[in-house]
């Protein structure tokens, strides 16, 4: 039994996880994805239940590619991600205008872009296609989590430096930050704010990561 467990959390399978969060991560060294972080990233609400939705379809499509893969003609292949992305993501839908409607609202049309999210076509072919649905599991997991943390590090800063709030709670106003001058910064809420956060996000990254420093 401990052998098993060796066996499903391995060391490269932990790779599978961790690799997305940092080295590997499908939004600041990838280029993938990165529409939605522009576009639903003004406050914090609407960028973590995005970061969930897409954890949700990006694992379960792994998993259901994997199982199917040996069953998948090559031909049509795009054609069944479609479909497989397609029914969690009305599934998704459902399920937030049920339970978070004005959220549901709010994410419009970006819940159903999830369906061409490049970071999920992109995982189903190059890894769900060609392994085990436990190591395709663990795939989506990592690189669902590497694509959240960005998402809801852009939303945290703009929205607070925006707006002054946090998950809609005046965070600013409570600590008593506008008796020393400040005033939100309404650049911060504007599309361009949101390429220039994740640039910065990446400027660090790169500095403190020097694996990720293309040679000259």
């Amino acid at each position: 039994m401990s052998q098993k467990k060796e066996a499903l959390f391995s060391k490269k399978n932990k790779k599978l996880i961790t690799d997305p969060l940092d080295d590997n991560n499908p939004i600041t060294v990838q280029v993938l994805g990165i529409c939605s972080a522009l576009a639903i990233t003004v406050q914090l609400k609407p960028a973590v239940v995005m970061s969930f939705s897409v954890l949700f379809v990006l694992s379960v499509a792994n998993v259901v590619v994997s199982l199917l893969r040996k069953f998948i003609p090559s031909r049509i292949r795009i054609i069944v991600f479609l479909v497989v992305i397609a029914t969690l993501v009305i599934l998704v839908d459902e399920v937030l205008k049920a339970y978070v409607f004005d959220v549901s609202k709010e994410l419009s049309v970006f819940v159903g872009l999830i369906i061409t999210n490049c970071i999920i076509m992109g995982r189903l072919e190059a890894f769900a296609l060609g392994n085990t649905p436990w190591k395709s599991f663990l795939d989506g997991i990592g690189n669902s989590f590497g694509y959240a943390w960005i998402l809801i590090a852009v939303a945290f800063f703009r929205e607070l430096l925006g707006s002054g709030t946090l998950y809609g709670f005046p965070v600013l106003e409570k600590l008593g930050i506008y008796n020393f001058g400040y005033e939100n910064n309404g650049m911060m809420i504007l599309p361009p704010m949101a390429l220039v956060t994740v640039g910065l996000i990446i400027w660090v990254q790169r500095i403190r990561n020097k694996k990720l420093i293309e040679p000259k």
